[in-house]
């Protein structure tokens, strides 16, 4: 079905005369002037990564989470092979605030298994913006450690008398080390007035290996499958993605129409006792953007629905009386809308409001497997018709005092409702916990405010110094509030969204977190800032009513006692403490004629975090870590040597039994050849075929009887070990 649909897809982009191009003067250059002008100003430790950035590393990954990979205060926590989930600063998940095309995306699933950048394919990627910390309000909004904004490519429109525009691009690729293969498909046609953009792609994977031996060939328990000693277990995974774009431009107004549609047949998980058995999602965002003598508009409305499916995989084994497995079905729908004005009051001051809304449904359940009191007769609902509206407004304004100083204050109020209906379990041994849950009051309504103050002094040209403080605030997600049942630790186990291997019950009476952060930026580079630079970026934060991880006694619950190494737990407000630096920097070494152009860039992370409450480390800290770069640039040519260092994790968090990992590092290759209409990119990562256990891989649970009898505990989930990447382009 998928394959036909491109078929189609092309059938149209194609048609020949699908718009006549009109002899009208074209007012694009004028939108561009003026849209730079009234970009929110970002902080000096944010970055960006545009379509330049982007080629060598769609190349060697479909994770468009890793994209983000060597940017200043990120890291990743592992998941499955297409469902990374970013941290910045030491916080990840529904702490940063994910937008594709301006969509803010959940993750519906108990484990989180499809994250918000799951749903788009790097290969639609045509920009990515990370405001680490400081985030503007008009950017920010319910998250406590920033916010990443994913575009895919802009509409393009043929320019005046040029007729009509028609563009594509085709790639196929392939990584050796888990025989990843498939393919993307770009087309564009448009008039002047009129575009439509497709875009396809298609990914299998198998299993992945480590740079050696982890464990013990084969299983144990059962014998049931066989794996060798450095197969890490439940990473193969499929994926598709369709894109299909429509605009209309008129003078200075854009009304822009995106259609998405994923289907993931399977997508393996070695932290997590689940895997993904499907997940099909279907999007429609509508976007309006218009110039005018004051200022600048934008409206968005969008609808995403996405029907998620788990059970256990090929590697992984479920054997409880005669149940076959354990399937879970999770229905989400998410409808937003945003309204935003950029007012123009002087060349001094801009001036921003807007306000947001958000409408989340979501339905849990578990059907009944067997014929055992365990999984059966009844259906165990998880979370019954979960509900989490959000509104928001908000106000920001900029001013540029002089050539020296500029400053930008901001404002937004937010309301967050949440609720949810009855809840049942698979038999009466769950009723006890059922009963008490559905006799609460499951209503919450919480009232957020965030606040934003940034300030940057250029004293000439060769020097920059910021300033910034910004109060954020981040409400419970469903899962963390009305996941409630502490009945046996096979279902605790399925509430848990860190990868950890623990188990979970959540916590109707959580607060919201309140983060306030400080940071300072200096930037020191040459007049054109082309051939030198070096940026440092210290930053402080303290966190109010931290969710964190909580024996079950400390609130009152009480959980089952396990015996296979790890722990159930629960959640409860907390305090805590984040600090830590990024530096980054380049250089250019030489350039000449024979040789080429030479540079180096560099960056370095550091986060320490800190459980004020307890006096516990914070789960999953990224440790110290470099990684830098010399790349050549040669007529046709990009070749590139990168080396990354990460230091030993040995701060970890004792509640969750976290495990050490130890330092190591890792050389990575690259080169790319571009003519004309042909790009070959070959990449060879992990050149040395290290072992190395990933510091934020969580616990390996990726084959066995996955609900205790299987993998022992203590293994940390390994890094993939070497692969020769390979990726050819052609543009018509």
């Amino acid at each position: 079905m998928q394959f036909k649909s491109i078929t189609i897809c092309i059938a149209m982009t194609f048609m020949h005369g699908a718009f006549a191009a009109e002899s009208t003067e074209t007012t694009l250059p004028y939108v561009e002037v003026i849209g730079k002008k009234i970009q929110p100003l970002p902080a000096l430790s944010d970055s960006a990564l545009g379509e330049t950035n982007l080629y060598r590393l769609r190349a060697n990954t479909s994770d468009t989470a890793k994209l983000l990979d060597g940017q200043p205060g990120v890291s990743f926590y592992r998941a499955g092979g297409v469902s990374s989930m970013p941290v910045i600063h030491g916080m990840a998940d529904d702490r940063v605030r994910v937008k594709v095309d301006g969509m803010d995306l959940i993750s519906a699933c108990a484990n989180h298994m499809n994250t918000p950048l799951s749903y788009i394919d790097p290969a639609n990627v045509d920009n990515v913006n990370v405001f680490a910390g400081i985030a503007p309000v008009s950017a920010g909004g319910d998250s406590i450690a920033g916010t990443i904004q994913v575009d895919s490519t802009a509409p393009e429109f043929a320019r005046a008398g040029q007729g009509t525009l028609r563009k594509g691009q085709i790639t196929a690729f392939y990584s050796s080390n888990n025989q990843a293969q498939g393919g993307n498909l770009t087309a564009t046609i448009a008039s002047e007035a009129l575009s439509m953009r497709y875009t396809g792609s298609t990914v299998t994977a198998k299993n992945y290996t480590a740079g050696g031996d982890f464990k013990t060939a084969g299983l144990a328990a059962t014998g049931r499958a066989w794996l060798d000693g450095d197969e890490v277990g439940s990473s193969k995974y499929k994926a598709e993605n369709h894109a299909l774009g429509f605009a209309l431009r008129h003078e200075n107004h854009l009304l822009d129409l995106k259609l998405g549609l994923q289907n993931i047949p399977y997508q393996g998980f070695p932290n997590q006792r689940m895997d993904m058995t499907g997940n099909d999602s279907k999007q429609i965002n509508l976007r309006y953007k218009g110039l005018y003598q004051w200022g600048a508009l934008e409206a968005r409305a969008y609808k995403e629905h996405t029907r998620h499916s788990m059970n256990f995989g090929d590697d992984k084994q479920f054997w409880y009386g005669d149940a076959p497995g354990m399937p879970m079905d999770t229905d989400g729908k998410n409808t937003g809308a945003l309204v935003k004005a950029d007012i123009v009051v002087s060349d001094r001051d801009i001036f921003r409001v807007g306000g947001e809304y958000q409408r989340y449904r979501l339905d849990d359940w578990w059907s009944p497997s067997g014929t055992g009191m365990m999984m059966s007769p009844n259906t165990f609902w998880n979370i019954n018709n979960g509900q989490r509206d959000r509104q928001d407004i908000f106000a920001e304004w900029e001013a540029n005092w002089s050539q020296q100083w500029v400053s930008q204050l901001g404002l937004r109020s937010g309301t967050v409702k949440m609720d949810t209906g009855t809840v049942q379990g698979y038999s009466p041994a769950y009723t006890a916990a059922a009963t008490a849950f559905n006799a609460l009051d499951h209503q919450r309504t919480d009232s957020n405010i965030d606040l934003t103050a940034l300030a940057r002094y250029t004293p000439d040209e060769q020097k920059t110094f910021e300033l910034g403080f910004a109060q954020k605030t981040r409400s419970p997600n469903l899962y963390e509030r009305f996941a409630w049942s502490n009945s046996n630790t096979m279902v605790m186990n399925m509430n848990n969204w860190f990868g950890d291997g623990n188990g979970y019950v959540g916590n109707l009476n959580l607060k919201p977190e309140v983060a306030h952060t400080f940071s300072a930026t200096g930037s020191w580079h040459d007049d054109a800032n082309e051939t030198w630079e070096l940026k440092v970026s210290p930053y402080y934060t303290s966190v109010t009513d931290y969710i964190d991880a909580v024996a079950c006694a400390t609130i009152g619950v009480t959980c089952p006692a396990r015996t296979d190494g790890f722990v159930n737990l629960s959640l409860d407000n907390q305090s805590a403490r984040l600090y830590g630096a990024d530096v980054s920097g380049k250089l250019l070494l030489s350039e000449s004629d024979t040789y080429g152009r030479f540079s180096t860039t560099g960056v370095l992370s550091y986060v320490k975090g800190k459980n004020l409450t307890t006096g516990d480390n914070l789960y999953n800290i990224m440790p110290l870590n470099i990684k830098f770069a010399v790349e050549q640039r040669v007529g046709n040519w990009t070749n590139t040597i990168e080396a990354k260092l990460v230091d030993a994790k040995t701060d970890v968090q004792a509640v969750r039994k976290e495990l050490k990992t130890g330092g190591y590092g890792l050389l990575n290759l690259y080169s790319s050849y571009e003519r004309k209409q042909v790009r070959l990119d070959v990449g060879v990562e992990n050149l040395f075929n290290k072992f190395y256990s990933d510091p934020l891989g969580g616990a390996y649970v990726g084959q066995g009887a996955t609900m205790g009898t299987g993998v022992p505990y203590g293994i940390s989930v390994p890094g993939i070990g070497r692969s020769i990447n390979t990726s050819l382009s052609m543009k018509f």
